[in-house]
């Protein structure tokens, strides 16, 4: 830990705190505290044309139970251990028709956002979730989740979960269902009935920090961009964007992880942008031009690419592009450590 000495002299007073399982601060404040962020990870693309056929061909080697969770996890080719981020999960999930991917539940909280699908549903605490492309389904921490494809075609899914930072601190735990299904006693959309629309029920409060509505379908979210879009000039930074919001409070979904859904018309150009959150982007509709610190790619539906913290932002769409994204903002905004910068 001591390999460069600002000051070589002391080693004989370094080496007696070194068995004492001490450290002089003095010859590390720098690595522990600087005036800029230091930058974990790299910008990356991953191309769903190239990863689909890789899913598809797990799929005919593996069953949904036997990989207990049928993803391909995408590694951020800048960080020594699994995840997208420092501090984020990420992988694209996929369930055969008539598969089940059976009931469990974890500390970790997740969200799933819809790439390709033609039925199918998320179960989360009793109730069923409809899974059609664009929608976004949330998974609280602790909360018993299942899936199944009740469609024709392959279903498949981006996860997100906050797996790095639960690990982080040490409190991740796991629990199989006795039932490869959990038991639905609840109405389909019942949490957006009973907390998204525009009301709350008259007894009884919702227990935990996360949103208590557990599905944001994409003809929603979609519409309301766009009439957003057709009053408001789009920010320069981000064109037209908007939050997945917890409806109590304006708050994000998780509170670990935020959510946005943004529209480009084709031609702009975002001005550069950076924050201390990482942020991982999946293309819903559209073609365009990612600028992420030196690196530079074209992009299309469902392309998958990740911005590492502190590192600059800019986006261009060569046709009308809705962009849906999520990184580790909740957190940090909680922890009142979230900094932003814009050109």
């Amino acid at each position: 830990m001591l390999e460069k000495l600002k000051y070589p002299a002391l080693r004989d007073a370094y080496d007696i705190m070194a068995r004492a399982s001490a450290v002089p601060l003095w010859e590390i404040y720098d690595r522990l505290v600087s005036d800029q962020p230091a930058v974990h990870g790299a910008p990356h693309l991953w191309h769903y044309a190239q990863m689909r056929p890789l899913l598809m061909d797990a799929g005919t080697r593996i069953s949904a139970t036997e990989a207990e969770r049928r993803v391909i996890a995408l590694k951020n080719p800048g960080l020594d251990r699994p995840g997208i981020a420092q501090t984020l999960f990420a992988g694209l999930q996929l369930v055969m028709p008539g598969e089940i991917a059976t009931a469990h539940r974890h500390s970790q909280g997740a969200i799933r956002f819809v790439l390709e699908s033609t039925g199918g549903y998320t179960a989360v605490n009793g109730e069923r979730c409809e899974m059609r492309r664009g929608d976004l389904i949330t998974t609280p921490s602790w909360a018993w989740h299942d899936h199944e494809n009740t469609g024709a075609g392959p279903l498949v899914w981006l996860d997100g979960l906050d797996v790095p930072l639960v690990n982080f601190f040490g409190a991740k735990f796991a629990e199989d269902h006795p039932q490869d299904q959990q038991p639905i006693d609840r109405q389909p959309d019942d949490s957006a009935s009973r907390w998204g629309a525009g009301l709350r029920p008259f007894h009884g409060q919702h227990a935990t920090p996360a949103s208590p509505v557990l599905s944001y379908p994409y003809a929603t979210t979609r519409a309301a961009l766009e009439r957003v879009a057709s009053s408001d000039a789009p920010d320069a930074h981000h064109g037209w964007k908007m939050i997945y919001t917890n409806p109590l409070d304006g708050g994000h979904i998780l509170p670990t992880i935020a959510a946005f859904l943004q529209m480009l018309p084709a031609g702009f150009r975002t001005r550069p942008w950076r924050t201390t959150e990482a942020t991982v982007f999946a293309v819903v509709e559209g073609s365009g031009t990612a600028r992420i610190g030196d690196a530079e790619w074209t992009f299309t539906e469902s392309d998958v690419f990740v911005a590492p913290n502190w590192t600059w932002i800019a986006l261009e769409a060569h046709t009308d592009c809705v962009i849906f994204s999520f990184s580790d903002r909740s957190a940090q905004e909680r922890l009142g450590i979230w900094r932003a910068e814009e050109n």
